[in-house]
């Protein structure tokens, strides 16, 4: 008798005729024989009314505070699921996160999960019972209720699964599967069968938003099969499973992009030892994330250092290299928040040359400057001015042949 991890996320629970949909899809998982642990986010947009009525309190709510204020969202649902299961005449029971012994680090409102005692799980599923979790909540060794931020029960639903060894992890949302882009960007854009879970972590950082990242990272350490699949419909999503599991292997998979980019540049800064570590321990300190770095030597020993920052963080990173561009002697710094970064993913690239040259001459033809380019062994990105990102997409997606069949 297998286990199936099933998540269900915000949009599959929004009201109570939602989640009798949701235990109806479950009773039937476990009616064909399957032992079924659910993991349920909050109903749609309670997160942010939480946020909401906090910041009515104060503007700057402790976080110990509001993660116990933000974990109520989920209590709320698998309370209610877990009875909506009882009333339909099956045993199941609700979880909170540190009943299901998630337990984190002490981040709060980030919080990192460093282990799962399922032991409790494991006992109620041995049993027969539905065990229902609340996703995106965990403890911390202080005893204190944690959150796992944006996209946490994602990564709740794939820990406990590689925690129970579960068969499979279904992440049901309010998308069918995983695209080669995004399909309200290009319309061509075709639904993937299955992808690896290398692929996914690159998507996901370069602003692919269907699974959260840090799930894909646990599911790719623990070698856990996850299924993307709308909760909605009863068509097959997409599997995100070991690069050698008989998927179809396109030299690029997929094309992303991510409007939520800005740029920094320092100029003339000083071509010396220590130099760069100034400019970016004030940004680490600050819990700013660093994306792409480009370094441009000029002549009489100074270079210009160019960088991006998400957008929300902007304005603190330009202020913070303001002071810096002072302290080292740089001639100046500069912004630019009307840029986006266009991917091409794939891990076909591994085994291929040219796609560099091909992705730098579809741009060229669509007359698309490139402001900084980063590459991987699967990925490569560019920066573009913001108004050209839609169609570098588009233009991408023909020229690498993911465009579906009329």
């Amino acid at each position: 008798m297998g286990i199936i991890v099933q998540k269900y996320g915000g949009t599959s629970v929004v009201d109570i005729d939602h989640i009798r949909n949701v235990a109806k899809r479950i009773t039937k998982t476990y009616d064909q024989g399957n032992n079924v642990v659910v993991i349920i986010s909050a109903m749609a947009g309670v997160t942010d009314e939480l946020i909401d009525m906090a910041m009515q309190v104060t503007d700057s709510p402790e976080k110990r505070e509001l993660d116990v204020l933000l974990a109520t969202g989920e209590q709320t649902t698998a309370a209610l699921l877990a009875m909506t299961l009882k009333a339909m005449n099956y045993p199941a029971m609700s979880l909170l996160g540190y009943q299901a012994e998630v337990h984190t680090d002490c981040a709060f409102g980030n919080a990192r999960i460093l282990d799962i005692g399922a032991g409790r799980i494991k006992d109620l599923v041995d049993e027969r019972n539905i065990v229902v979790v609340a996703g995106f909540q965990g403890i911390d060794e202080n005893g204190n209720i944690t959150t796992l931020g944006r996209g946490g029960s994602d990564t709740t639903a794939v820990a406990i699964a590689a925690s129970l060894k579960a068969d499979i992890c279904e992440i049901y949302t309010d998308v069918d599967g995983i695209y080669t882009a995004d399909p309200n960007v290009c319309k061509k854009a075709r639904k993937i069968v299955a992808i690896s879970y290398d692929e996914m972590l690159n998507m996901a950082s370069l602003g692919a938003k269907v699974l959260q990242i840090r799930s894909v990272g646990f599911a790719k350490k623990y070698n856990v099969p996850v299924h993307v699949r709308s909760a909605f419909t009863e068509e097959e999503g997409t599997m995100v499973v070991n690069e050698d599991s008989g998927m179809e292997r396109l030299v690029v998979s997929a094309v992303t992009h991510d409007k939520n980019q800005a740029r920094i540049t320092l100029k003339k800064v000083p071509d010396q030892p220590g130099v760069a570590a100034k400019i970016f321990t004030p940004i680490a300190e600050s819990g700013i994330v660093v994306d792409m770095i480009v370094q441009n030597t000029r002549a009489e020993g100074h270079t210009d250092l160019t960088f991006t920052v998400p957008k929300v963080s902007f304005e603190a990173a330009l202020e913070i290299e303001g002071r810096v561009a002072e302290e080292i002697e740089a001639e100046d710094v500069l912004g630019d928040k009307n840029i986006a970064k266009v991917s091409v993913v794939g891990v076909g690239m591994k085994d291929h040359s040219g796609v560099a040259a091909k992705m730098f001459n579809i741009l060229a033809r669509e007359n698309i400057n490139i402001i900084m380019i980063s590459t991987s062994e699967i990925r490569i990105s560019c920066i573009i001015e913001e108004k050209y990102a839609e169609l570098a997409v588009r233009v991408l997606h023909t020229a690498f042949g993911l465009d579906k069949e009329e």
